[in-house]
């Protein structure tokens, strides 16, 4: 177990090289204008942290081999401790059972951890399951001193190896294959076969195998890469799919017409080693280093690459203080970004980017000399091991600096890529890109990272202003706008008013050089949509009036339409239009955005110029316009010419005919433009707008004026006709046509009187004016109210009566049977008087008897105690019943005429009931008030009692009446409950 003290040194050590890692990044990365402060909580852990394992071996440690958490380790002479990783309190250890002198040359351990193979110095080669106590020997491995294993990790599994390759001292490979099962009766051996596939050479000389790997790349590639003390070989070659398990002899079999490919290096130190680094369990190799004798060979795995696996190869030489009279290399563990490097009495560790040791750790001269440092592949733990402790690294966040070194590199993407969860490094990445970029002359790149980064705005800006490079600071601006929110309006201003002056500036330029045409056409294409970028529309439109202004100093009015397009600013593109007699443009700008108030506005101007297409226009609009609001367009230049009335009348005819229109104004005009330019539209417009003042949607008065004053007497006569004047419309129809005024005459059906009148007129003025006795004649037979008396003044003295002897005939024969006709209505008056009497004086005499049992038809109480009505149905109710069962059916004028009469005749009973005795002018009085009241009573008799309330009209008429008053029904609802 480790000490107190020991355990102080260790993490002593640890913070001062921390304290350098911190020193150092600091130097490297300098301080920068960002935005970004970099604030530790705590103090970071250092990339390789050191850990003493609490483990005292009782003999001493020769060999140490982990994989897949699983730990073996050979100790003193016979002795194998083996520790599952996961159960670490259950080591188990196992005797070799060796009695001669051999003793443990290495120990090959599997990828699974299942596979054990033991070397012996005595040429020999034993094997171990991880699921066995048992040490089986490999005999046909015998006589030979094995260097190197190279394992099958695609077909390896717990119980058999698969085909291996073995590697000796001698530079024999030889291929294998190891089954963990007890064998048969005949073959009890773990070792499959075991036959020579290949020989390695040095100078012309054996060279021992010092490591072995082989690799499946892509269709059933395989690579297989041996390493001696100076040389590295690489063997390619393909198997057929399924035939993997048949080995890998065939690989070496494809080489054999063709040296092998190496690589050699001078020195040699009498052994090397290689290490690969494997990002993900069960995956390729990405990257390798290979410790030899001039130093540390590392680079990437191509596994694409035809004529050689390795690529970005270098050379990391030892530095001064490796001498290898004292302190030679003994192993070599590679990691994402560093090959940690085993001296006698420290590590190593070298970053693969830069070359630079970052890290060196010193162990003590108590723990002994440090022997050998393994990688578990899947844990990622790097163990080492001297002869009395075992220690382990756990390497943590070992890409956190790896994005300074990309950066230092000038390879930015990568650098990027390792920061991009730490906004401050990406920050100072960007920063450094952009001024790399900018050194170079790549502007717009520089633009572009520039505008990512938290740096001053206005350095930047003035940085590009400068060195007169107008496309990348636009570039810049365009950047840093899209990256604004929406809530800093302030900036977004400035920057869309910036930009639209940069925008503005170089299509002047582009402009003015007519061999950029196209470039000039791209960059307004741009600029356009630059101004139309919806996500600062309010902006552009908060700010309007300033862009107009920067559009219009630069007189660039093709833009400015367009922008106010964008803006919705209909109507600046349209007086646009019409300034410059674009009237055709101006229009179909109207009819687009279909705008009411910029149609009232700009109709009158372009009527002027377009009245056809206008009027098109307003009809394809329908009654989202106002016509009374367009009236005055067309009134101002109706006088242009008869084709501006034609138009003008075919939208009033759309409105009236098509929308239905009942605007009295629009009436009004378009009757004048009737009377003024087609009178015989006037006449059949009048006749279907209707023939009732209700119906008309125009000003009869003026439309009589109008037609007056343009002459049109029919059209006159019509209005006269509608205005119910009819003397007017037959005096006036007189002057047109006798029977225009005749269906005049004829028109009041109600008043005889008016009639006669009227048909006299059309008499006299057809006896006096046209002198026409035969048409005198016709006007006696057309109207029924003219005889022959009421038109003989108007005939002349000279006049005969043979003209009109038949007229006076017919007169005579409709008095006489007139005088008859009246006779027999006396006689059936005088017969129906004398019925009444009869029925009068029966009446007073007929009676009805009241039985004493008697009740009433509505209370169901005796009849004979309060006053009764008798019905001649047979029906009797008490009076105060019958008013209550008749009132509700009586109209208001009767129920109130009812209460009048009640109220006079509780009048009347309180005078009767005076206790003062009557004088003699009271007598009289009193006689006329007792009269009074009984025709009182008569009178409420006649409401309440005219018929029977059960049998007469009131109760047929209320058969369609609810038993429950509706205004009643919740409180008769509720008395129910």
């Amino acid at each position: 177990m480790a000490s107190i003290l020991d355990e102080y040194e260790d993490s002593q050590i640890t913070r001062n090289l921390a304290q350098q890692n911190r020193m150092s990044a600091a130097n490297i990365i300098g301080i920068t204008h960002s935005g970004f402060v970099n604030v530790r909580l705590e103090e970071e852990k250092p990339i390789f942290n050191k850990q003493r394992i609490d483990f005292s071996p009782p003999e001493k440690i020769n060999h140490f081999v982990v994989c897949n958490n699983q730990l073996c380790m050979s100790l003193g002479k016979d002795a194998l401790l083996r520790i599952d990783l996961g159960k670490p309190d259950q080591p188990n250890q196992i005797e070799l059972g060796r009695k001669d002198d051999s003793k443990v040359h290495k120990l090959f351990l599997d990828s699974t951890g299942s596979h054990l193979v033991i070397s012996l110095t005595t040429n020999e080669c034993v094997y171990l399951n991880r699921n066995t106590q048992k040490v089986r020997s490999l005999s046909r491995w015998r006589g030979h001193l094995i260097e190197s294993v190279g394992w099958n990790k695609l077909l390896g599994t717990e119980t058999n190896t698969g085909p291996i390759l073995v590697g000796t001292s001698q530079g024999i490979i030889f291929e294998a294959e190891i089954s963990a099962s007890e064998g048969t009766l005949f073959n009890t051996n773990p070792d499959q076969y075991f036959r020579q596939v290949h020989s390695l050479e040095e100078d012309g000389n054996p060279a021992p195998v010092c490591c072995l790997e082989v690799e499946r790349g892509v269709e059933s590639k395989y690579y297989i890469i041996a390493t001696t003390r100076k040389r590295l070989f690489q063997f390619v070659g393909r198997l057929v799919e399924g035939t993997e398990q048949q080995g890998l002899s065939s690989v070496f079999a494809q080489n054999q017409d063709l040296l092998p490919s190496f690589q050699e290096f001078p020195v040699n130190m009498g052994y090397s080693e290689i290490a690969f680094y494997t990002s993900k369990l069960r995956s390729c190799p990405k990257s390798f280093a290979w410790m030899m004798g001039n130093g540390v060979l590392y680079g990437q795995l191509d596994y694409v690459r035809p004529d050689s696996l390795l690529s970005d190869v270098q050379v990391w030489e030892y530095t001064p203080d490796i001498d290898f009279n004292l302190n030679k290399p003994i192993s070599i563990v590679l990691t994402q970004f560093h090959f940690l490097l085993l001296l006698p009495d420290r590590v190593k560790a070298i970053c693969t980017l830069n070359g630079q040791v970052v890290y060196e750790d010193v162990f003590p001269d108590k723990f002994g000399t440090l022997k050998k440092m393994i990688k578990d592949p899947v844990g990622g733990l790097v163990w080492l091991y001297t002869e009395k402790a075992v220690f382990r690294y756990h390497i943590q966040k070992e890409s956190r600096d790896v994005w300074q070194m990309y950066m230092n590199m000038n390879k930015f993407d990568l650098a990027k890529e390792y920061c991009r969860d730490r906004p401050e490094c990406i920050d100072m990445v960007l920063a450094k890109e952009a001024e790399h970029c900018f050194q170079n002359k790549r502007y717009l790149e520089s633009a572009k990272c520039y505008a990512l980064t938290q740096n001053y705005f206005e350095e930047i800006a003035l940085k590009f202003i400068e060195a007169k490079q107008e496309e990348a600071l636009k570039e810049f601006l365009l950047k840093k706008l899209n990256n604004l929110k929406s809530t800093e309006k302030t900036q977004i201003t400035l920057l869309v008013t910036w930009l639209t002056e940069l925008y503005l500036n170089r299509l002047g330029q582009l402009e003015l050089d007519n061999a950029k045409i196209a470039f000039f056409q791209e960059t307004r294409e741009e600029f356009r949509n630059f101004l139309g970028n919806t996500r600062f529309k309010e902006c552009f439109f908060n700010n309007r009036s300033t862009i107009y202004d920067l559009l219009a100093s630069h007189g660039n009015v093709e833009d400015m339409v367009y922008f106010s397009v964008i803006m919705q600013d209909y109507e600046r593109v349209i007086s646009h239009y019409c300034q410059h007699d674009d009237y055709s443009a101006a229009l179909e700008v109207l009819s687009k955005h279909c705008d009411e108030k910029l149609f009232y506005k700009f109709s009158p101007v372009l009527m002027q110029h377009i009245p056809k297409e206008v009027v098109d226009a307003w009809i394809q609009m329908g009654n989202r316009l106002d016509p009374k609001k367009l009236i005055p367009a067309l009134v101002n230049y109706s006088q242009i010419g008869s084709t501006q009335q034609t138009e003008t009348i075919r939208y009033m005819e759309f409105c009236v005919y098509q929308l239905n229109v009942k605007e009295e104004a629009i009436h009004n005009y378009l009757l004048s433009l009737y009377a003024k330019s087609k009178p015989d539209s006037l006449l059949w417009y009048l006749e279907q707008a209707g023939t009732h003042a209700s119906e008309i949607h125009y000003d009869l008065k003026y439309a009589l004026r109008l037609c007056a004053e343009h002459g049109n007497l029919q059209a006159c006569v019509l209005v006269y006709k509608i205005m119910e004047l009819y003397e007017e419309a037959v005096d006036l129809a007189l002057q047109v046509d006798v029977d225009l005024a005749k269906s005049c005459a004829d028109l009041p059906e109600d008043d005889e009187e008016l009639r006669k009148k009227l048909w006299l007129k059309i008499a006299r003025h057809v006896v006096q004016e046209e002198k026409d006795v035969k048409k005198a004649m016709n006007c006696l037979s057309s109207c029924n109210l003219l005889k022959i008396e009421d038109i003989l003044p108007f005939f002349p003295d000279f006049v005969t009566i043979d003209h009109f002897k038949e007229a006076i005939i017919i007169s005579l024969d409709e008095y006489n049977q007139h005088i008859e006709e009246l006779k027999h209505e006396m006689e059936e008056a005088t017969e129906s008087a004398k019925r009444i009497r009869e029925d009068i004086q029966e009446m007073r005499n007929k009676y009805g008897v009241v039985e004493s049992q008697e009740k009433c038809a509505t209370c169901d109480f005796p009849l004979l105690n309060r006053p009764f009505y008798l019905f001649l149905c047979g029906h009797m109710f008490h009076h105060d019943c019958l008013f209550q069962e008749v009132i509700p059916h009586l109209s208001a004028l009767k129920q109130s005429k009812l209460e009048e009469l009640q109220k006079k005749l509780t009048g009347t009973t309180q005078t009767t009931k005076s206790r003062h005795r009557p004088k003699e002018d009271d007598t009289v009085s009193l006689g006329k008030g007792q009269g009074s009241r009984e025709q009182l009573k008569s009178d409420i008799d006649d409401i309440i009692a005219s018929e029977c309330a059960y049998c007469g009209e009131l109760m047929i008429k209320s058969i369609d009446k609810p038993f429950i008053d509706p205004e009643k029904f919740e409180e008769e609802m509720s008395s129910w409950l």
